[in-house]
């Protein structure tokens, strides 16, 4: 059991809509992102994912509406709902969900990541 100091992990890295894995708890994984530009369009079809914005603002895009949360917000974007990121700035992101998650979904783009680090 280590405590875990979020920003000096962030600051570990720069690349964008790549995370990386800074716990694992029953099944979930923690993991730290750095959002910039658009996502592609995409949804899980088996499990829910957790936003949480820590520093900056994010958009959500789903195709009948959309969310923006500011630092200390979050959204939970249920199973099978499709959506896209959107940070016209950067955004400091943790995200909560199970470790089979592929981050693209079910869409394969060059954005997706397969083997995620751990830090």
């Amino acid at each position: 059991m280590e405590k875990v100091d979020v920003f000096e992990k962030l600051s570990l890295f720069n690349d964008y809509w790549n995370p990386r894995i800074v716990g694992e708890l029953n099944g979930q994984c923690v993991k730290l992102a750095r959002f910039k530009g658009e996502f592609v369009w995409h949804k899980h079809d088996t499990e829910d994912e957790l936003f949480y914005v820590l520093d900056g603002v994010l958009t959500i895009e789903f195709r009948d509406r959309t969310v923006t949360l500011n630092p200390n917000q979050l959204i939970v974007v249920p199973k099978g709902v499709e959506h896209r990121p959107v940070a016209e700035q950067e955004v400091l992101v943790m995200l909560f969900e199970p470790s089979a998650t592929l981050n693209t979904g079910n869409a394969q783009s060059d954005l997706t990541r397969i083997n995620l680090e751990k830090i």
